[in-house]
């Protein structure tokens, strides 16, 4: 008997028939042009036997055997499987020589003062020299794992070395206490675009470091530059850890800023890649302020950042507003070590010196009543605030920025330290040795800057706020080696140790001593 069936049930049947013939035309499809391009390329007739499937699962457990050595795992993995597990640097680049450009690139870390090693340089290079040996193999299976190797190698090394580049091979917040500059770090965008290259030689080029200061660096390097005063491996050193310093993206970008080295000890006010205002300032007290410990010369306890409580952190902000004739609120550091033993030594030192005693937020009538000699770190219940004037330690102007170190650019009364050439003298604030000359150069002439003229020149004075007109940004860096505006490298000291913190970390990275490639 002839048994009919629904059109209904009929029409669903051959959507379901067709949805199968479509899907297996395409992965028939994909399979023979991927066998194809590779048949055409080798001339090997085992890749007509190439199925994408097939590769799939040798790619997988290759995969798994070099987890380990992949420093982004994780991203390879994910991208391999969302774009099926398809071999795309070795289509794309093996066959055109690109794959050794990137090999050869590599190899050339050693002028960045890197390690060509670390980007598998030597691993990339005899892959494709053994592909190409190989290029009559019997068989497709071996054929897979070959390409597979290549791929997952290029991934890697492509990867690492243009984050190297570009972002530099150490993050500075997992290895600094204090270290708070907004800087970008390599992510999976970044990292996607590789898959991406169409001219791979341009795309190498494009991702070199070209800055002057860079370039300048990396000439002295090659040099084997000797710093005045100091030894050739110091000079290395020293050179190596600031060139890590340019890779990392922590850069001001505005046209104008304000920018303080901790090292060098001067504000510098740039506009327009110039400076237009230049002044000695006072840092914090550092750990490593006798330079007891150089690059040359170091101990063990000093790889592990750890900072004077005192030290000038590193940030960037914005300078919104300046208070004239300033309170100074005393940190409870500085007042358990300083005020305290002070106050015990002279009962009239608080009215002295304009300090006034606040417990629960009330002001204390007579400080002078207090037997401060029984006031201990421990069971002290005050306060203190310096009131306006020329004691004040804040002196008559301070320049303040949002951080979450309470810090911020101010005047003193204590000027001599100016003419120290060691300036890591302050509490962790920047001490301006022409605060009104900063105030000129952020305000301009107008009524605000005439206000704070006079403000800073009254005898008995009130505090003040006044707003920029526009906010500035401030950075506050760490760099001891530069090329200044004449064209000469300058060199300063460790004297906070961070360039020993970086240099430790730096190790595994570099190139080993005495294997620097000399330039012409």
């Amino acid at each position: 008997m002839i048994k009919f069936y629904p059109v209904k049930k009929i029409t669903v049947a051959l959507l379901i028939l067709s949805a199968f013939i479509i899907t297996f035309q395409s992965c028939k499809k994909k399979r023979n042009n991927t066998a194809t391009f590779f048949f055409k390329k080798t001339h090997n007739k085992i890749y007509q036997d190439y199925t994408p499937e097939a590769f799939a699962k040798v790619f997988k457990s290759e995969l798994i055997r070099e987890r380990s050595n992949l420093k982004h795992a994780d991203f390879i993995n994910d991208y391999y499987i969302k774009n099926h597990y398809t071999p795309q640097l070795v289509m794309a680049h093996l066959f055109n020589g690109d794959l050794l450009t990137i090999a050869s690139y590599c190899f050339k870390a050693d002028e960045h003062g890197l390690n060509p090693k670390i980007f598998q340089a030597d691993r990339l290079r005899t892959l494709i020299y053994e592909f190409a040996r190989r290029k009559n193999t019997k068989s497709i299976d071996s054929a897979y794992r070959e390409i597979a190797k290549i791929e997952l190698t290029a991934a890697n090394s492509l990867i690492n070395y243009s984050n190297a580049m570009e972002y530099g091979v150490i993050n500075p917040k997992l290895i600094y206490q204090r270290y708070f500059l907004a800087t970008k770090r390599p992510d999976s965008l970044g990292m996607l675009r590789v898959f991406h290259v169409d001219n791979m030689q341009a795309y190498l080029d494009s991702i070199q470091p070209k800055s002057p200061q860079y370039l300048a660096l990396q000439k002295a390097l090659s040099e084997k530059y000797e710093a005045p005063g100091r030894s050739g491996e110091e000079t290395k050193r020293i050179l190596l850890v600031n060139l890590e310093r340019l890779r990392w993206r922590n850069k001001p970008f505005e046209d104008k800023y304000v920018i303080v080295n901790i090292p060098d000890f001067f504000l510098n006010v740039i506009d327009s890649g110039k400076s237009v205002l230049k002044m000695k300032v006072c840092v914090g007290q550092g750990r490593n302020m006798d330079n007891a410990n150089t690059l040359a010369a170091y101990n063990d306890s000093c790889k592990i950042d750890n900072p004077n409580e005192h030290e000038t952190p590193l940030l960037n902000s914005l300078i919104h507003s300046v208070d004239v004739n300033p309170v100074w609120n005393i940190p409870r550091s500085i007042a358990n070590k300083e005020i305290l033993v002070e106050a015990a030594k002279d009962r009239f030192y608080l009215s002295n010196k304009d300090i006034d005693v606040y417990e629960n937020d009330r002001l204390v009538e007579n400080p002078e009543d207090i037997d401060w000699t029984k006031i201990t770190k421990q069971n002290s219940p005050y306060e203190f605030k310096q009131k306006p004037g020329a004691d004040n330690s804040l002196g008559k102007i301070k320049f303040l920025f949002n951080n979450k170190s309470s810090v911020y650019l101010h005047d003193t009364p204590a000027k001599s330290a100016f003419y120290w050439k060691m300036r890591a003298v302050s509490h962790g604030c920047v001490r301006l040795g022409d605060p009104q000359g900063l105030a000129l150069n952020l305000f301009g002439t107008g009524d605000k800057y005439d206000t704070i003229v006079k403000d800073m020149a009254a005898d008995n004075p009130n505090p003040t706020s006044i707003y920029l007109p526009k906010k500035v940004p401030v950075y506050i860096t760490y760099v001891t080696c530069w090329l200044d505006e004449d064209g000469k490298l300058q060199f300063r000291n460790d004297v906070y140790g961070q360039d020993i913190v970086l240099y430790d970390h730096l190790q595994k990275f570099l190139q080993p001593t005495n294997q620097l490639v000399a330039k012409n």
